[in-house]
């Protein structure tokens, strides 16, 4: 019997989509997966190092499973992703427990490194990056009752945020060739998968490094001729490089949810320039204005940081007023986080803790306020679902996504499972909505692009 491996992923999606692939890889090796890390040969911790929060979380992690290692001294502990490439071999002084550390373009290495463990018996470092050019990926076969898949475009970031430490831990901005790209989505239509996520630091500035140089709407069309893939999301999106001709692709490309992700961070120009975001406030709501003139009705949420250093009471009200403005579906928002390294960690005028939290928690009880309005508004209307799964809440019930990227939960079977239906709102909730099965596929209602978040029934 082969021998086991468990791997717990912290932080984004690029995170899940590296952890599917260290799977994959692993898989290949011989290895079986389990979800109990009890049973496991080889366990693998994939990191995130954007707030203290998250790595805070892997060191308590790495406390509980010292102790599966006192109990079967054979188990491998190793740590991946972005803490490990910022800690490297000062991560073996932090938990004496680990036998492996490996970078985050050290992936497609993980066999040949969990074989040097089990061979020297001492633990192994490799933080190094790979040679330019070298950006691929590893395809993941996609689970049972699996209806969407991410799909990495890029990897790497050259904006360098004063507060972020991404682009030292993953390297420079670096895409993969479309014709791979697209070979990759045609295994996952024909293993049945319906939507794709679309993955990078910056997917706007997909096709920089290409020869010749390609374009991320350019690759959406493309794409979006895959058969049997009936819907297409991207993420993380850059205010700075969101085009015009990215901005037409919502309403002429007919598989693209109305739904994007557009990380504004602040609404202060003072802050915005110190976090080197490459944008103003007035052009930010700008990019909006013009998403929602090419497709009314589409889902725009966001990043938020509050309490940078310098953010005075003024510049949190610019913020608010941002947010009143643009009204977001939903928010991400998160106290700043001092990363070493960064250039934001030099900055004086450090923002107290209290006044930190107090923002954030008035941040956040606004946004629970426009989430809800968002979410009432469709109440009584019609709207396109793709069906994911069991409702985590009720039972007896299914779940899925609209193209807005709601959650609707209604009553049905597992027969349903992969199946695009149309759901007639009947409650909303702070992050869900309750729906009635409206009509069969075939009968489907046209939810048009200029009508994106449903239609009166």
């Amino acid at each position: 019997m082969g021998k086991k491996y468990f791997i717990q992923t912290f932080g984004c999606q690029m995170n899940v989509r590296d952890s599917d692939e260290m799977g994959a890889i692993l898989e290949g090796a011989g290895f079986k997966s389990t979800d109990h890390p009890q049973n496991a040969d080889l366990i693998i911790l994939n990191t995130c190092s954007i707030r203290e929060k998250a790595a805070q979380k892997v060191y308590s992690q790495l406390g509980r499973f010292s102790g599966l290692k006192r109990q079967n001294p054979g188990l491998i502990i190793g740590i991946g992703g972005c803490l490990a490439q910022q800690w490297g071999e000062n991560f073996l002084k932090k938990a004496p427990c680990l036998d492996l550390v490996f970078g985050t373009q050290r992936i497609r290495q993980l066999p040949e490194l969990v074989g040097k463990v089990e061979k020297c018996r001492r633990p192994v470092v490799d933080t190094a990056f790979q040679d330019a050019g070298a950006c691929g990926s590893v395809q993941p076969l996609p689970k049972k009752g699996q209806v969407g898949a991410y799909v990495t475009i890029m990897r790497g970031c050259d904006n360098f945020c004063s507060y972020c430490i991404v682009p030292y831990l993953r390297g420079s901005e670096e895409s993969r060739e479309p014709a791979d790209i697209l070979a990759e989505l045609a295994v996952l239509a024909e293993q049945g998968i319906k939507e794709v996520t679309l993955l990078g630091q910056n997917v706007n500035s997909y096709g920089k490094t290409l020869r010749p140089r390609r374009h991320f709407h350019d690759l959406i069309r493309e794409i979006a001729l895959t058969e049997k893939i009936e819907r297409l999301r991207f993420t993380t999106s850059h205010p700075k490089d969101l085009s015009p001709e990215l901005i037409r692709s919502f309403a002429e490309v007919n598989k693209m949810c109305e739904h994007i992700h557009l990380p504004v961070q602040s609404g202060s120009d003072k802050v915005l320039r110190a976090m080197n975001r490459g944008y103003k406030k007035v052009d930010y709501l700008k990019k909006v204005e013009q998403l929602r003139e090419s497709c009314p009705g589409i889902s725009v949420t966001s990043d938020i940081i509050v309490g940078f250093p310098g953010e005075s009471d003024a510049d949190f009200e610019e913020t608010i007023d941002l947010m009143e403005k643009v009204r977001f579906d939903n928010l991400f928002s998160f106290k700043y986080s001092e990363r070493p390294g960064t250039t934001a960690a030099k900055l004086e005028q450090k923002v107290g803790e209290r006044v930190k939290s107090d923002r954030l928690k008035f941040l956040q009880l606004l946004q629970e306020r426009h989430t809800l309005e968002k979410n009432q508004a469709l109440v009584g209307k019609v709207v396109e679902v793709l069906v994911e799964g069991i409702s985590r809440n009720s039972t007896g019930e299914i779940m899925g996504r609209t193209r807005t990227n709601k959650i609707v939960n209604f009553k049905g079977g597992m027969e349903l499972l992969g199946e695009t239906l149309s759901v007639t709102i009947k409650s909303a909730y702070q992050h869900s909505l309750r729906g009635e099965l409206s009509l069969n596929k075939g009968e489907n209602i046209d939810v048009h692009r200029s009508q994106g978040i449903g239609t009166d029934h």
